[in-house]
This record gives structure tokens, C-alpha cells and sequence, in this order.
């Protein structure tokens, strides 16, 4: 463990997280790291600012990489983390878990503007780049790292990908009505069609952890029967994905927070939702459909029943997860999230082949271009 003095009687320090080549610690660490950690549940705002989140990332995808727990602690107790992890290499710069991994967006979790001053105070102190792939634009710590590297560094703040959002209310009761005549159109006509196949039945389940497993690969297994196995990006053709999502969504479901959706036509599942309900809101991680279904836009119609029951629930919040892809726009939402992309450039040899490695892309992205 390491600790740095800081001001008004506060310590930073950063501990390891998890066993890797380089690090270790053992199991009664962890769990105060945990204890302390989940008493900032109350300030998170993102659920992968969760504890879950992030030991379901370092058990699986990333169970072989060096991590870190940046902690900024004060007279109360923890007021500040944030999970960092990098790749082997003596150069290799801490990044946040979860962008690259999931495509998902992650944040420090602060109690407050101090908190988060202090631990940039704590990140630049230990003289290493930083890459924050995927971070809120209004996150705390921008400011604050901009602010604690002022004659010590460069920082570079640049747009990435935003996260679709849909604002509910008793106006989603009918989500229908949200939508144009054409598109309230198309609705009906999937409707139509999903009756032709047989019964169609809409499920929105909150499993116990003994039932989520059975739940779970039901839910795998109709992804894998869509576009998405050829691609490469179903969960079923990544195992350590697959064991990630199992264990993170194990753990929700623990919380009584795990949610599962499923649209099934004469008993067959033809379409899935794996998600999370927090802070009031659906977080939709996953979806996915059975391509012989495509015809009645399974898909959609689940969707629409999963806008209902949110709504209807009272949530205030209907949250989808990863890229603001194009579909997303044309079919459900323009309103998004901000995100931001943040590294950092300490004026230390780490810094510095940090910077060249970046300047060297960026010219070499600017020739690509010219070239076409």
C-alpha cells in the first residue's frame, strides 16, 4: 500500500484489488476495500460505479492484467474511488475497466467536488498516464485532474461515444403514443405478424440468484440465434464475456436489481433483455432475437412492453447501455449522455512516451486520410 500526505488531515493511498502477476491481496483487504467502497453507493451514478461491476470484470475478462484501487480517505472514512487497471509492459498507462471490455461507461465514485480533488491529487502524484476511455462529461474528476496537473502535465479532453437515454413518464404508460403514425404503424404489423407464428407472451422477470442461471442461458442462447454469432459479438462466442455478464448480473440479482426480459412465442423465447433497475431506472445492457422470428420485429414489440412496465412502475429512467448507435436514433431516442475521453500526459518518462505514442497515431491517422 502506498500513502501520500494531503491536505486537512486526509491520506490517499492505493491498494491492489485483485491477484495478478504483479499485485496481490488478500481476501480480508478486499473486503474492507469493499466495505468502504459500498458506503459510497449513495453518490454513484452510473451501476458500473458498483463494487459488483468491478470484481465481476476482474474475476473474468480481466483477471490477468494489473489493477488498482485509488482510494482518497478523510476523517469519516473512503470519500473517494476509482478502479483503474493496464496491460503488461513497463510503459503501459492505467485505464478505467469496461470500455474496451463491454463498451460500457465507468466514473470515479466521489462524495463530493473535495473528494474528487483530492484523488486527482493522489493520480497525478503517482506520476503515471491515465486514459479514461469512457467518462460522464460532468464527471468530478475532469475538472479536478485538469486542475491537480496544472505545471505538472497535460491533459487532453476529447467527445466519445454518448450512452441513449429516454426520459419516462405517465406518458410512456402507452408508448405507442410516443411514436409516429408510420412507426405506430410498423407496431401494429409486428404485432400482427407475431400472432401468426402462435401465442405471444411478454415476460419481465426479477430472478433470485437460484433461478437466474437456467434464465441466463436461455437468454444466451437466443442471441446466439441472431446476426450477432456471425459477427462475432454474441456473448455465447466470447466465454470470458459470458462469465463476465454471469457473474455481474448473479450479483444484481443478489441486490434483487437483476432483470430479465424475455418475449416468448408458444412458450419459445424469441427475443431477451438482460438488465439492471437502479436508482430508479432501467439500465439495459443486452438484447438480442432469433432471426427465424425476424419477420414480427420480436425485438421491437419486447421493447415496447419492457417502456410499458418501466413507466408503469413509476422509474424515471430508461437507460441503453453501450453506443448511441444510428438504429438507436432512427427507431427509439435522440436524447443522450455525454461522455468524454481523458488522458493524461505527466511530465515524467512515462508521460512523455505516453504523448509520443499518441502524437505518432494521430499523424499517422492524418496521412491515412490525405492518402484515401
Amino acid at each position: 500500500m502506498r500513502r501520500i500526505r494531503a491536505p486537512e488531515g486526509r491520506h490517499l493511498y492505493q491498494s491492489p484489488i485483485n491477484a495478478s502477476s504483479e499485485d496481490s491481496s488478500p481476501p480480508d483487504a478486499l473486503a474492507a476495500l469493499a466495505l468502504g467502497w459500498e458506503r459510497l453507493g449513495p453518490y454513484a451514478t452510473l451501476p458500473t460505479q458498483s463494487a459488483d461491476f468491478v470484481e465481476a470484470l476482474a474475476g473474468t475478462m480481466l483477471a490477468d492484467v494489473p489493477w488498482r484501487l485509488f482510494e482518497a480517505a478523510g476523517p469519516d472514512g473512503v470519500e473517494a474511488v476509482l478502479p483503474l487497471c493496464r496491460e503488461a509492459g513497463p510503459f503501459a498507462r492505467w485505464r478505467m475497466p469496461g470500455a474496451r471490455e463491454v463498451f460500457e461507461p465507468l466514473d470515479a465514485l466521489c462524495r463530493d467536488a473535495d473528494a474528487a480533488r483530492h484523488l486527482a491529487q493522489l493520480l497525478v502524484a503517482e506520476g503515471w498516464p491515465l486514459e479514461l476511455a469512457r467518462i460522464p462529461a460532468g464527471s468530478l474528476l475532469v475538472s479536478a485532474l485538469s486542475a491537480a496537473l496544472k505545471g505538472r502535465g497535460r491533459i487532453s479532453v476529447r467527445p466519445a461515444t454518448a450512452t441513449p437515454t429516454i426520459a419516462l413518464g405517465a406518458e410512456w404508460h402507452e408508448p405507442e403514443s410516443r411514436f409516429s403514425s408510420r412507426r405506430r404503424s410498423d407496431f401494429r404489423r409486428a404485432a400482427r405478424r407475431a400472432a401468426e407464428f402462435g401465442e405471444a407472451r411478454c415476460e419481465m422477470l426479477a430472478p433470485t440468484p437460484d433461478a437466474f442461471d437456467a434464465l441466463f442461458d436461455e437468454a444466451v442462447a437466443v442471441e446466439a440465434r441472431s446476426w450477432k454469432r456471425a459477427a462475432g459479438t454474441a456473448i455465447a462466442c466470447d466465454p470470458a464475456k459470458e462469465a463476465f455478464f454471469r457473474r455481474y448480473l448473479a450479483a444484481a440479482c443478489a441486490r434483487g436489481e437483476g432483470r430479465v426480459g424475455f418475449l416468448r412465442i408458444d412458450g419459445r423465447v424469441v427475443a431477451m433483455q438482460l438488465a439492471v433497475e437502479w436508482a430508479g431506472r432501467y439500465w439495459l445492457f443486452k438484447i438480442g432475437y432469433d432471426e427465424a422470428y425476424a419477420k414480427c420485429s420480436p425485438g421491437t414489440l419486447l421493447m415496447l412492453h419492457a417502456l410499458r412496465d418501466a413507466a408503469g412502475r413509476g422509474l424515471v429512467g430508461f437507460e441503453l447501455m453501450g453506443d448511441a448507435e444510428a438504429w438507436i436514433a432512427d427507431l427509439w431516442t435522440r436524447e443522450v449522455h455525454e461522455c468524454v475521453r481523458v488522458r493524461t500526459y505527466p511530465y515524467t518518462v512515462a508521460g512523455a512516451v505516453a504523448w509520443s505514442a499518441d502524437a505518432l497515431a494521430w499523424v499517422g491517422s492524418r496521412l491515412r486520410r490525405r492518402a484515401r
